[in-house]
């Protein structure tokens, strides 16, 4: 609603009026708005923003709309926004930006900067060392709380985070220990920070994957994170937000694997269908060909299906059970995997757990698929199926699924074993997988109750 009303102001260029009820907003509503607006419309009202609000909404729209603000406003304007916005922000901003766009911009950043963003850039991505910011209060141990205060009114402004302030060296910058805002604020003045500070501090390397980094702040509840080198010296923070993003974007790329599609991290309205074509394709064409192997096994048992064709008329659903259960036990160790409550360690306990899974359900689905060939399928089909062959059918289902359980169970642990992304096992591979293998229980099983010949 608010949104029509701004729109209102734009069509009627009332930018005295547009620019104070833009101010009233939220920087995450102002970004929204200035999605909604084509590129003249955008700039202009870009311009019309002051200029901290204009800073910090920059940081919060999609990486072609930053491209966009760049490549349309001045090399001071650029300067500004760059002095405004943390490092870790520039650093993501950069790293989505063609090199002409890198180029302008490092052009108008101060030559301090300037090393710290290369410096940044060279860290391998998905490390700690991308993640961190350097904004972050320091203080030395043999300060006193008046004087730690003093520091933080000075130079806290500017600093993503205060709550936590991490005390260091001199020289040196070994990380020593951390305290909290509210300690020292409760502390007497005169108090050092070496008597108030914690020393079992958790911190990350600068080359530590962000999955463990993350699993730290779930572990501990962490806030922040100081992250260091390998001589323990401090060179900067991870904060909570970032680690809000790399989980979005780790689960993001697990769904897009589940699905056998390459991930990207571009938003699927604003991606060309060569594109997508293209990131799905391969998965697809693998999935193809490795699906032949059932055409194979059906083949073999050629001359027995044709000898008892009612058979032909259940491969679909046994099929169909057998992949649906292995994704539901891929998907969740999947996730046990992901979020750290299942080990390589734990393989034989998965697969015990899923033989006993699959025994029950596979037990209940092939008592109630009895009963319903029976009282259904003898209909629907016009003819009435022999009981034998009834009892082949749900014992293959039972099977089936038992089988299809520990499949899904134990291979995202296979994967994990031999540092295979585990997501990559899921629905696709499992049901190409299951698919082989249900038919041939149930033609194994057909051959050994029936009698039928191969």
């Amino acid at each position: 609603m608010i949104f029509i009303e701004i729109k209102e102001l734009v069509e009627q260029k009332k930018w005295t009026a547009l620019k104070n009820k833009l101010t009233e907003l939220n920087i995450a509503d102002i970004a929204e708005f200035l999605e909604t607006l084509e590129k003249p419309e955008l700039i202009k009202i870009f311009r019309l923003l002051p200029k901290e609000i204009s800073a910090e909404a920059f940081t919060h729209v999609p990486s072609d709309m930053q491209q966009t603000i760049i490549e349309s406003i001045t090399d001071k304007e650029i300067s500004f926004i760059i002095d405004e916005i943390f490092l870790d922000d520039t650093i993501d901003f950069i790293e989505e930006m063609p090199s002409n766009v890198v180029r302008r911009v490092l052009k108008n950043t101060d030559s301090e900067n300037r090393k710290l963003i290369n410096q940044f850039l060279n860290y391998p991505e998905d490390s700690a060392g991308s993640l961190m910011t350097i904004e972050y209060v320091s203080l030395k141990r043999t300060d006193t709380v008046e004087r730690a205060l003093e520091i933080i009114r000075t130079h806290g402004v500017n600093k993503e985070t205060i709550n936590t302030c991490y005390v260091r060296s001199s020289p040196g910058r070994v990380l020593e220990g951390a305290v909290s805002i509210r300690d020292i604020i409760l502390a007497a003045p005169g108090t050092l920070i070496g008597d108030l500070m914690n020393t079992n501090v958790i911190s990350t390397q600068t080359l530590a994957d962000q999955e463990k980094v993350v699993s730290l702040f779930k572990k501990y509840d962490l806030t922040a994170m100081p992250v260091v080198d390998r001589e323990n010296r401090i060179v900067g923070i991870i904060t909570v937000d970032d680690i809000v993003e790399v989980i979005e974007q780790e689960a993001t790329e697990d769904i897009q694997k589940m699905a056998a599609v390459i991930p990207t991290e571009q938003e699927y309205l604003k991606t060309g269908v060569f594109s997508q074509a293209g990131h799905r394709i391969m998965w697809l064409m693998i999935l193809m060909i490795s699906a032949t192997v059932t055409s194979h096994i059906m083949a073999g048992y050629e001359s027995m299906l044709a000898t008892s064709t009612v058979l032909l008329l259940f491969i679909p659903m046994l099929m169909g059970t057998g992949g649906n259960a292995g994704s539901q036990a891929a998907t969740l160790v999947i996730r046990g995997l992901a979020v750290g409550e299942i080990h390589r360690v734990d393989f034989f306990r998965v697969l015990w757990k899923e033989l006993r899974v699959g025994l029950t359900t596979g037990a209940m689905l092939g008592g109630v698929n009895f009963i319903k060939i029976i009282l259904f399928d003898n209909m629907v089909f016009g003819r009435e199926i022999e009981l034998m062959v009834i009892l082949t059918i749900s014992l293959a289902l039972m099977c089936t699924v038992t089988v299809a359980k520990i499949t899904g169970g134990v291979l995202p642990i296979i994967a994990k074993f031999f540092r295979i992304d585990p997501a990559i096992m899921a629905s696709p591979i499992i049901s190409t997988s299951t698919d082989a293998i249900s038919l041939l229980v149930f033609f194994n099983l057909a051959v050994w109750i029936l009698g039928l010949t191969v």
